[in-house]
């Protein structure tokens, strides 16, 4: 299983394509033999968000290569989305970020 960071790492693949309050798409902006790849990161990613609060759904369109999640924008700012994906430090995204961390760490000690 790859580390938080290296996760982190495949984020550079992922766009917002759509963005309401509550409700926000993430686009794979990648080629047919990136997402192959990337398909185990993908799945570990979608369990980090599963558990994640404020998180209420996630759905899954492989055609598509999109993500729909809708989340609770009173525990997740809504620009805490686009300032971590895009690598900004700003308050909203270093919670966001760390919220994900903790996530991480209680998938990855339960497998232990």
């Amino acid at each position: 299983m790859l580390s938080f960071d290296e996760l982190r790492g495949y984020l550079v693949h992922i766009r917002i394509a759509h963005h309401i309050h509550g409700r926000i798409r993430l686009k794979l902006v990648a080629d047919y033999e990136s997402v192959v790849r990337q398909g185990r990161q993908a799945r570990q990613f979608k369990s980090i968000l599963d558990r994640t609060p404020g998180v209420h759904s996630i759905r899954v369109n492989l055609l598509a290569r999109s993500c729909s999640v809708e989340y609770d924008p009173q525990v997740i700012p809504a620009e805490a989305w686009s300032d971590f994906l895009a690598g900004i430090e700003s308050p909203a995204a270093a919670t966001l970020e760390q919220v994900l961390r903790e996530i991480y760490g209680e998938i990855m000690h339960e497998k232990l």
